[in-house]
């Protein structure tokens, strides 16, 4: 495969007309993939918003890390697949370039490297599948300073675990009580930081203060009595 050289477009820090942002700023993102036709494509979608500028573009992981370093970028979207290790990877890159936010694009739903990720300092993680719409909402989260993490819906999840779609959603408004959270993704963050979906028997990447019984509980554990997790 031809190597194409870190690009960056014209005129930056220069805003458009009809700009959103109030200051006069747009967001300014770094498109890393190895897939030529996505990275024209993620171009294409974010030329339609005000807000929003591709500065650079990189299809290998030393590519990207010389365009984290030459850009000034507020997010750099960042495939997964570009390392064998995207957890590792991700790290090196934020060692380098600590002020950048990154949001991950993964094939496939992956609770453990989720997980990984998150701790190693991703600001949000996204399925190579996520409509256009929400990946741009997405970015203006981040950019705002706010995590994201695509979630399942509940007909899905419904359709998942063979029951009904008000069901789920009563379930999960009795777990959103009982632990104080508005949404999946405060949920999600939430699990994350009590190590509530942790089934894996390997270590984690930092010392976490242990639950007093040697296992995380479960969802169902709390969703019958919070106090299971401290």
């Amino acid at each position: 495969m031809a190597s194409i050289p870190v690009t960056v477009e014209s005129n930056l820090g220069q805003p458009r007309e009809g700009e959103a942002n109030g200051d006069g700023r747009f967001i300014r993102v770094i498109v890393a993939d190895t897939q030529a036709i996505f990275r024209a494509g993620l171009r294409k979608i974010f030329a339609l918003e005000d807000d929003i500028r591709v500065v650079g573009q990189s299809e290998t992981m030393a590519q990207t890390l010389s365009a984290a370093k030459k850009f000034s970028a507020d997010i750099l979207i960042l495939e997964s697949a570009l390392s064998s290790n995207p957890a590792e990877a991700l790290s090196e890159l934020l060692r380098q370039s600590p002020a950048l936010r990154v949001v991950v694009v993964t094939p496939q739903p992956d609770e453990e490297l989720t997980l990984d990720l998150f701790r190693r300092g991703a600001h949000g993680i996204v399925s190579r599948e996520v409509e256009p719409e929400l990946l741009v909402d997405c970015l203006r989260k981040v950019a705002e300073g706010e995590p994201w993490l695509d979630s399942k819906g509940n007909k899905e999840i419904a359709q998942r675990v063979g029951t009904t779609e008000q069901v789920v959603k009563n379930y999960l408004r009795k777990v959103y009580d009982k632990l104080g959270v508005a949404d999946r993704l405060e949920l999600a963050l939430f699990c994350l930081h009590n190590r509530v979906l942790e089934s894996s028997p390997k270590a984690p990447i930092a010392p976490q203060p242990s639950s007093g019984n040697g296992s995380a509980p479960s969802l169902s554990a709390i969703a019958q009595d919070p106090k299971t997790v401290s």
